[in-house]
């Protein structure tokens, strides 16, 4: 069997792709610049120059392909930066793999995401089109959609650290209340790495988090309590952040956009349905072990 994944050379990606080869599994890295891919290439995996807004450089990356897992997404950006890339990328991927005659799709939306979010912001607009395609096409098909995925070499958990270890005081933004439920990077690609050949998971969309639900004000706990660190925290209203956002988010390393805002003050991001679990059985990192391994 060989796999091709599209976002191989991001956060997410490699770890998908370890845990593909790690079965033996043969992988195809769909990827912009070889040279950000030399980590890939080490571990046996097969290159493919090309971008998902470049549809012949798709039809040659999914030729000889059995699955595709599409993990391409940006998190900031302008409207049509989020259609382009990810509604319109999408629909180039899948008419690529229909093409080639790909057996399987396998697709990274987001957790929150639905018929009362899909207008919010940007990008649950894009993911909810990059859903529909998936679903419209003849291809079989599994969507994930994650919870916050923490891991100790990217997304936002080492930022939580730093911030945790060395400001004055933990800024926690609105009243804490709302609950998330983190699930670890690793965990989250043996998840899809499993989908490529799991039949009960065929044509079905998964929620995924880990095995703890918590309150932001509990988690900003924990993770002081991982430290061994004695900070207060303070509560910094929504119009104050979506204020200081409005100046700050289009500069290099900005901490939090107004979309972003706005996805959070949707409510909880947990898991609603236990499908995931039921169906692949994995045991997965408690939320105070992530913690641990991220520092």
């Amino acid at each position: 069997m060989t796999v091709l994944v599209t976002g191989g050379t991001g956060f997410i990606g490699p770890h998908v792709v370890h845990a593909l080869r790690a079965r033996e599994t043969r992988v195809r890295a769909l990827v912009r610049d070889p040279a950000r891919a030399t980590r890939l290439a080490a571990w046996g995996v097969e290159l493919a120059t090309g971008d998902v807004t470049d549809p012949a450089s798709l039809r040659a990356a999914c030729q000889g392909v059995d699955a595709v897992v599409h993990l391409v997404a940006i998190i900031r950006g302008r409207p049509a930066d989020f259609e382009r890339v990810m509604a319109d990328g999408t629909r180039n991927v899948v008419a690529a793999a229909q093409e080639a005659g790909v057996r399987r799709f396998v697709l990274a939306s987001a957790l929150g995401l639905g018929e009362r979010t899909k207008d919010a912001v940007p990008y649950f607009a894009a993911k909810w089109e990059m859903e529909r395609a998936v679903r419209d096409s003849r291809l079989e098909h599994v969507i994930y959609r994650p919870s916050f995925v923490f891991g100790r070499d990217g997304g936002v958990l080492p930022t939580f650290v730093r911030l945790a270890r060395f400001a004055p005081v933990t800024p926690i933004i609105g009243p804490g209340t709302q609950r998330l439920q983190p699930i670890w990077v690793e965990d989250l690609a043996e998840y899809y790495a499993l989908a490529v050949t799991e039949q009960a998971a065929a044509n079905r969309t998964f929620e995924l988090g880990g095995p703890d639900a918590v309150s932001w004000n509990e988690f900003w706990e924990r993770l002081k309590r991982v430290l061994g660190v004695r900070r207060p925290s303070v509560h910094v209203p929504f119009g104050a952040m979506r204020a200081q956002a409005t100046l700050t988010e289009h500069l290099p390393g900005a901490p939090v956009t107004r979309d972003q805002l706005t996805m959070l003050e949707l409510g909880d991001n947990v898991v609603t349905d236990p499908s995931a679990v039921e169906t692949f059985q994995l045991a997965l990192v408690p939320l105070d072990e992530q913690l641990r391994r991220a520092t």
